[in-house]
């Protein structure tokens, strides 16, 4: 049977200055210096290497060397044997080391994130840090075993439907691909469903069969279920288990175990999103995945941390930015019923030596994550017009081929691509998917809200049958910075609030469009800009880098999209305010908030979501909003002037472009 042994830990790191130190992985070298404005972290090539022991293993089986992110191109060297080579940051890549290993064995990775015109992304608005940042394993296995050798899969795939027809409540079309070895030896595959409790569901041995799409030999079977619990949604995220079995003479030589989600859907230029035949409206976010001083090296906790922050917001759908993410976040997607919209980091600008790139990293996307239900639509590409007309031909050819792709490898999935706000309605390169989405900041680096419902009726208008959606939409926002006239430019938490409470309204203007995904839930790093006052950094999250301050537009869209009871008093960190009269703000999902000031009931108002009361200020005004159960408070001094802190210093100002 296959196991795994990690290898994080006993590793040396020779950086860019030529010191040998010792790290445990994940690790990158850019957690200081990609995050702290200026472009200047380093790129380029860096080395790790270790010593390790042999691992544990039989005549029987074989050894492979499993990474599951190291960006953005690596060397595999061991025992002064290269043995791999691959471009690309964000994949799992594995290589059987089977016959290269030793009782003592070297191993070393040259990681190089380097500017180059091959591998992408090279220009786009976060950091790009270097490293072996994800984990580092031995896969070890039977020899006869389910393929591991193609673009990082499993060897197994599986398709559900659920037919018309009356004679099965759902089917499950599982193909397994077996290597050489187990062909020969005409091993047989058991493909077994379990629900969610363990219980046996149904059973069926694999027969031998061509592939669709290839015509390569697979085994090859059909579960049909007469009753079936579906994938439904953050409603009812219920996950089946799949598990093939690779058997001769009995014994179970190979098995791999995946997440199992039946459900259906659609996209509807008029309607929207439909999730087992009703309609299921997307409201949601997009995720980088750095964190403050540690760049992409990120831990399991800290990703689970994420999601509850996502989950808490009321988000149901994750636009998961720019490239693919770590395989344990899918499955926390398919876990709590997110629908995920996936891709991969061909951006901002065509590169024509890189077209292989794109390929490769799109069927690594595709392959290692095709069983996931929660993802609805792959991304072709991002923004990919910065460059304007260069190489023009060459992209749009490019794009053609990824959607042909894309359509062979998965055609029960529509792709989908992001245009770049500049990017005109009527540009051919947004016609080639079967969804598109729009990346649009009218309002924030275009002034104008209004704007926003022009350009959204238009595109409606002129393209009734093209599936649309808002992929970025959003404005910076800093806790630290506030203003009683907030306006666009000032960075203020009160300009974000002004700016989401018209996008949120807006879309409810628009219910056809198929999604809406706020850039971003979090701040994350990129080097190259020096906005509101802290270089280095993008502040349209709806929380801090840190994840210790959910900003006031956090609680606007908490209260729009959940129904947990709740209310929350807007300003708490805009302590200090000039004049005689200020503007309480309440955000929440009930229907009638209270307001007291020093003790004494206010004003009672009735409304939804956004509740607005002018207060006249005492010296020191203690304030209370109340909704039924729900209780925020509040403290706020009257002053002459208000603080210089909270205004945006003028000086250097830089955007990533």
């Amino acid at each position: 049977m296959r196991r795994i042994e990690k290898r994080m830990q006993g590793w040396k790191f020779t950086g860019p200055d030529g010191v040998r130190s010792a790290v445990s992985l994940p690790h990158t070298w850019n957690g200081k210096d990609g995050q702290d404005g200026g472009n200047d972290y380093y790129r380029g090539k860096c080395v790790y290497d270790c010593l390790i022991d042999k691992p544990d293993y039989t005549e029987e089986e074989c050894v492979y060397l499993q990474f599951h992110g190291v960006n953005a191109s690596a060397d595999i060297i061991l025992n002064n044997k290269n043995v791999y080579h691959h471009d690309g940051g964000y994949a799992t890549f594995r290589v059987n080391v089977t016959d290269v290993l030793q009782e003592k064995n070297t191993l070393v990775v040259e990681v190089d994130n380097g500017s180059n015109d091959c591998v992408y992304p090279q220009k786009a608005d976060f950091t790009f840090y270097g490293g072996i940042y994800r984990d580092v394993e031995f896969l070890i296995v039977n020899k006869a075993h389910f393929d591991l050798d193609y673009y990082g899969g499993c060897g197994i795939k599986y398709e559900t439907e659920i037919p018309e027809e009356e004679e099965c409540a759902a089917k499950i079309e599982v193909d397994a691909y077996l290597n050489d070895l187990a062909q020969k030896m005409e091993a047989e595959v058991m493909i077994t469903l379990y629900d969610a409790g363990g219980e046996e569901v149904i059973s069926k041995k694999a027969i031998r069969a061509q592939e669709k799409i290839t015509g390569a030999e697979v085994m090859w079977a059909v579960l049909s279920l007469n009753t079936v619990h579906l994938w439904d949604g953050l409603k009812d995220p219920y996950l089946y288990t799949l598990k093939a079995q690779l058997i001769k003479d009995h014994e179970v030589l190979d098995e791999v175990s995946l997440n199992c989600g039946i459900r259906s859907f659609h996209f509807s230029p008029k309607e929207g999103f439909f999730l087992n035949g009703r309609s299921y409206p997307l409201h949601g976010v997009s995720r980088h995945q750095d964190f403050k001083e540690i760049g992409n090296a990120i831990s399991r906790n800290r990703m689970d941390y994420d999601m509850e922050l996502i989950k808490e917001v009321g988000a149901n759908t994750i636009r998961l930015a720019h490239y693919q993410h770590d395989q344990y976040f899918y499955d926390l997607c398919d876990k709590h019923g997110m629908i995920v919209w996936a891709e991969i980091p061909y951006i901002s600008e065509h590169m024509p030596k890189g077209r292989e790139n794109t390929f490769s990293q799109m069927k690594e996307l595709i392959v290692q994550n095709h069983h996931h239900p929660c993802i609805v639509t792959w991304g072709i590409s991002n923004e990919i017009t910065i460059s304007g007309r260069k190489h023009r031909a060459d992209m749009l050819d490019n794009h053609k081929k990824l959607q042909e792709l894309c359509r062979e490898m998965d055609p029960k999935r529509p792709t989908t691509l992001a245009c770049f706000a500049m990017c005109h309605p009527f540009h051919p390169v947004s016609k080639i998917t079967d969804l598109v989405g729009w990346n649009l900041y009218l309002g924030w680096y275009i002034p104008g809200l209004f704007l926003n419902d022009w350009w959204i009726s238009f595109y409606h208008k002129i393209y009734p049958n093209r599936c649309l959606c808002y992929s970025e939409y959003g404005a910076e926002g800093m806790p630290n910075l506030h203003s009683s006239k907030p306006r666009r430019g000032d960075n203020t938490e009160e300009y974000q609030c002004k700016y989401h409470e018209f996008m949120l309204e807006c879309f409810q203007r628009h219910p056809y469009m198929w999604a809406t995904y706020v850039w971003n839930m979090f701040d994350f790093a990129a080097d190259a800009r020096n906005q509101g006052g802290e270089p280095g950094m993008n502040h349209k999250g709806l929380v801090t880098f840190d994840r210790k301050i959910k900003k006031d537009s956090f609680y606007l869209y908490k209260a729009y999209w959940t129904k947990e009871p709740f209310v929350y008093l807007a300003g708490k960190r805009y302590e200090y305010r000039a004049g005689e009269k200020t503007e309480i703000t309440v955000y929440t999902n009930q229907r009638e908030v209270t307001l007291y000031h020093n003790g004494k009931k206010i004003e009672t108002k009735t409304g939804e979501y956004v509740f607005r009361f002018r207060l006249s200020m005492e010296e020191e005004n203690y304030v209370e909003v109340r909704s039924g159960e729900c209780v925020d408070k509040a403290v706020i001094y009257k002053t002459e002037q208000e603080p210089m802190e909270y205004k945006l210093k003028k000086g250097n100002s830089a955007n990533w472009m």
